[in-house]
């Protein structure tokens, strides 16, 4: 503060100072013996002064020893003070050291800065890693369910850190890695969390992405910090969660890739399995991506085990449901195993917001408990999107509509080989102006062709009633034909369910430079390419026909799910079965109930892999 006031005060002081002429010695002797100076001030060897003519002020210096000046100025009756010359040549200095103590006390500030908050000055190098404490709430495998073999591989190690002569006295040895593998929400950082509430060790844990900064080498020096923290602490575990963010595959780019990230994983394959071994340092690392993980991270010795989590199946969903329901109070129609049933392809965290969306739906309409028509709606926003009602469509576009979903429903429910139907609507969800809803029977990981056939059909339903009763093509139909080109594209090039033969046309190429997504290499000639353009469409068009042939041969079964469609905006799978066996509709209330409507559940629905789960009409 006293710095910066006496730069603010020499400041006005050079601005409030009137201007000065600078004399030599020989012009101020002159123009004392003609009597012009008025007054000289005398400091040391500085002088300044004023002269008679305009008052005019001046300045000169002196020699130190010249007696015969102060006579002069006596003679010609000139004003003369005397100043102590000690405190200019104080101020002097200190203005001279000004810079320096500016740079001193920003660097004073900087190290109070670096140390607030525990981020001491250059501790840059020092890991990251969150320790678990004991008075965290704990988390076990009682709170994990639908993953039981990966539960089943992960006992071993807890068991190896509880009594490791068990397993040493027969020459074995507790992995040193183990990679947690599958897709986002299947519960991979929650079975880390499970481990450390059961192995009762230090658990360390980091993201990825914390070793990684904007200093060079930062990283290499995290990871080094890391380990010696966990030799400190063996036995000990330490859980990397997205560790595709650092163990990436090296040289993934021009000029030897990204340096700073490839030393880090150097130092990491080094300090997991390296000159020097760390005994009771066990690594737990989760990512959904192993395809672009390093090799050498991957190898027995580092990794040694690859425990898969994938999608939980009926039973995993029903537990999992139970785990999330625990505390929630629930109505007494609510049957846990049919939600699990409904839900094929839901991960653990999508059945975690069908819970919470129920949930907020109950208390919302100021229930005490949570029933099954809250979970149907909860279901149908998270598969479909929330309703928008305030979308206000003509009537032009609700009729065009209401054909439209009528002719996927129809053509659904008519074929063999499709997805049972489940709903159909009208109103708005996301991105779609109406929906068409399947699910299948069973969990499905493979499809026939007669399958896939059925699925183009009901593809093209939507479309077909377009032009057999609207008389006019819309622009709703083109997610659908996109989505049965591609699926058409896909039996032909690489299911080889087409005329061509078993053949798989077009090799998958990684492209490193874009996170190593795939796409296609062309490598068949310009003949075979149009021979399978060929094969696509007539796959495509194979489904068109069939499914004119079911809507032209059932026209006043579509106008009437037409029509009830518009008249209800939503009709379930029993509903539409009523329609087309020619059965009156059960009335409508006369006032509509507050909670959402309760549908039929016809068991699961499908994996967001399996094509036609859905059928959207774009906005």
């Amino acid at each position: 503060m006293a710095v910066a006031a006496l730069v603010i005060w020499k400041v006005v002081e050079s601005q409030s100072t009137p201007q000065v002429s600078q004399l030599t010695f020989t012009q101020f002797v002159n123009e004392v013996n003609n009597g012009d100076v008025l007054s000289v001030t005398i400091e040391g060897m500085d002088v300044k002064g004023k002269l008679r003519k305009n008052n005019q002020a001046f300045k000169t210096t002196i020699p130190t020893n010249y007696p015969n000046l102060y006579t002069s100025l006596q003679t010609k009756n000139v004003n003369v003070v005397i100043k102590d010359a000690s405190g200019s040549a104080w101020e002097g200095w200190l203005f001279n050291a000004l810079p320096i103590l500016l740079l001193l006390g920003l660097w004073i500030f900087f190290m109070r800065q670096m140390q607030a908050g525990g981020n001491k000055a250059l501790s840059f190098g020092k890991s990251r890693a969150r320790l678990l404490s004991s008075q965290q709430k704990k988390v076990t495998f009682k709170d994990v369910a639908g993953v039981e073999e990966a539960k089943d591989e992960l006992h071993e190690i807890i068991e190896f850190l509880k009594e490791p002569q068990k397993f040493q006295k027969l020459g074995g040895r507790i992995p040193k890695g183990v990679l947690l593998v599958g897709p986002p929400g299947t519960g991979k950082t929650l079975l880390a969390r499970a481990i450390a509430g059961e192995a009762n060790v230090p658990f360390f844990s980091i993201s990825g992405s914390d070793f990684v900064e904007m200093f060079v080498g930062v990283g290499a020096s995290r990871v080094r910090d890391l380990f010696e923290q966990g030799k400190k602490n063996a036995p000990c575990i330490i859980f990397v969660d997205e560790i595709d963010a650092v163990g990436r595959h090296r040289g993934a780019g021009l000029g030897g890739g990204h340096d700073e990230r490839e030393q880090t994983l150097n130092q990491m394959l080094v300090e997991m399995d390296g000159f020097e071994s760390n005994e009771g340092v066990i690594m737990i690392a989760a990512t959904n991506r192993p395809d672009v993980l390093d090799p050498a991270l991957l190898r027995p010795g580092r990794f040694d085990r690859r425990v898969m989590v994938p999608l939980p199946d009926v039973g995993g969903r029903e537990g999992i449901l139970k785990v999330h329901t625990k505390k929630i109070p629930l109505g007494e129609d609510v049957d846990i195993s049919v939600l699990s049933r409904g839900t094929p392809g839901f991960s653990g965290a999508d059945l975690a917001n069908l819970v919470n969306e129920a949930a907020l739906l109950a208390a919302r309409h100021n229930r005490k408990q949570v029933i099954m028509a809250d979970f149907e709606y909860a279901k149908d926003k998270v598969l479909m999107g929330a309703e928008r009602r305030s979308l206000i469509l003509s009537d032009e576009e609700k009729k065009n509509t209401a054909y439209h979903e009528a002719g996927h429903a129809l053509v659904a429910a008519s074929m063999p080989h499709a997805d049972p139907l489940h709903k159909v609507t009208i109103i708005p969800r996301g991105w779609a102006l109406g929906v068409t809803q399947q699910l299948p029977v069973d969990d499905k990981h493979t499809h026939t062709r007669d399958y896939l056939e059925s699925e183009l059909a009901v593809l093209m339903g939507g479309r077909v009633a377009e032009e057999l009763f609207l008389e006019h093509m819309t622009t709703g139909a083109s997610n659908d034909i996109e989505r049965a080109t591609h699926l058409a594209r896909e039996m032909v090039c690489e299911y080889g369910m087409s005329e061509l033969g078993p053949l798989a046309f077009g090799k998958n190429q990684q492209e490193i430079f874009l996170g190593r997504d795939l796409t296609t290499q062309r490598d068949f000639s310009e003949a075979t390419a149009i021979k399978i353009d060929q094969e696509v469409k007539r796959f495509v068009i194979t489904g068109y026909e069939r499914a004119k042939d079911v809507l032209s041969k059932n026209r006043d079964t579509l106008k009437r799910i037409a029509e009830s469609l518009l008249e209800r905006e939503v009709l379930n799978a029993n509903e539409v079965k009523l329609l087309i066996e020619g059965k009156p509709l059960p009335e409508l209330p006369v006032t509509k109930p507050a909670e959402p409507e309760v549908t039929q559940v016809l068991k699961p629905q499908p994996s967001s892999s399996v094509p036609g789960r859905e059928r959207t009409q774009p906005a």
